[in-house]
This record gives C-alpha cells, sequence and structure tokens, in this order.
C-alpha cells in the first residue's frame, strides 16, 4: 500500500469516526475544529479548579459541553434543557441554591458552565468507592445523562448479577434492563465525552 493511499485511507476512516462520534457527516476536522472554539475555555478552566481542584484536567467538562450542545451557548432541548451543559431550569435553582457563587442566570455562558462543572463535582462525590479515574468519571457524566438514582439501580443490578458495581463496564451491561432504550443513549454520550477528550488534549 503506497504512503498516498495509507494517508487516504486513515483520513476515511477519521471521517467515519467523527460522523460517529459527533452525530454528523463531516472529516477529520469536525474532531478538530473544538480546539479551536476557545471562546469559553477561560471559563472551563476556571470552574474546574474552583470545584475540582488546580490538577484536573478542564477539557473534560470542555468534552461533556461538545457532547451536550456541541458549543453552542443558545442550545436548547425540546425538554427545556438550555445552555452549553444543558441545564434545566430546577437544576439551575438547586445549584444557586446550594452554591451561591453560582450567580447569573443559565442562559449567561458563564454560569451555565459553573453550574454543570459544580453539579459534576456533586456527582463526583458519590462515587466513592474504589475504582478508577476513568471509570469514576464515566459513572459522573453517566449520572449527569441518566440521572445519579438510574445509575445507582444500575448499580445494585450488576451486584445481584455477580459483578463488580464500581466498574463502568458492569454499568453498561445493566443499564438496558433500568432505563431501557434510553441506556443507549447514556452509553453513547459518555463514549463520546471519551473520544472528545482524547482529540481535545
Amino acid at each position: 500500500m503506497s504512503f498516498f493511499h495509507a494517508k487516504r485511507k486513515c483520513l476515511a476512516w477519521a471521517a467515519i469516526i467523527a460522523a460517529a462520534v459527533l452525530g454528523s457527516p463531516g472529516s477529520a476536522a469536525a474532531f478538530e475544529r473544538y480546539n479551536r472554539v476557545t471562546t469559553f475555555d477561560t471559563y472551563f478552566s476556571k470552574y474546574t479548579k474552583r470545584f475540582f481542584g488546580p490538577a484536573f484536567d478542564w477539557r473534560y467538562f470542555k468534552a461533556q459541553a461538545v457532547a451536550e450542545s456541541r458549543l453552542k451557548a443558545g442550545a436548547r432541548s425540546h425538554v427545556g434543557a438550555l445552555g452549553l451543559m444543558q441545564i434545566m431550569p430546577q437544576t439551575f435553582k438547586e445549584i444557586r441554591k446550594k452554591n451561591p457563587a453560582v450567580k447569573g442566570t443559565r442562559e449567561q455562558p458563564r454560569w451555565n458552565i459553573a453550574a454543570g462543572i459544580y453539579y459534576d463535582r456533586q456527582l463526583w462525590r458519590t462515587w466513592k468507592a474504589e475504582r478508577p479515574f476513568r471509570d469514576r468519571l464515566n459513572f459522573t457524566f453517566g449520572a449527569y445523562n441518566a440521572g445519579k438514582m438510574n445509575i445507582i439501580r444500575a448499580q445494585k443490578a450488576a451486584k445481584k448479577s455477580g459483578l463488580d458495581p464500581n466498574r463502568w463496564a458492569s454499568i453498561r451491561k445493566t443499564l438496558p434492563g433500568v432505563t431501557g432504550k434510553h441506556s443507549r443513549e447514556t452509553i453513547g454520550y459518555v463514549d463520546k465525552i471519551e473520544t472528545i477528550t482524547e482529540v481535545l488534549h
């Protein structure tokens, strides 16, 4: 296989992966364009440091925002989730009540990001049992998407089935029995964030 043929084949595969991960037709450039969108990076960095500490990589949450809204500040879902981190109105109210440092409105990118990362922090604290770092992240993002109680139910089902309830691989197997067809969305969401994070580095 010639160098140019091999290169074309690699680019073709990159385009296929980009389309699968980002949910739209595109090319390898579909990955990299999110690296060029730096408008909100200051907020991702600032609130990751504030809520997770200075050593925590803020790109995980930028990747999450790509998965949630494709970094569109005005994104709105049919159920009323809004903004970069797709925050529901009631969730935003609860976050502001628990953390007065989150000010402004969920329509403002700064406070939408702050609220989303703060909510991630609350979920992160739920998964304290011994597990690999990546699994803990996956539990956090899975709970953000499916709801904490659904992930806990999937853990209970995993334990009952003799699987390790603290590993994300186990949740992938048991979540369909808890949330049905919606489990595909949650599992795809977690996979998408992981892939996008790799691209952002």
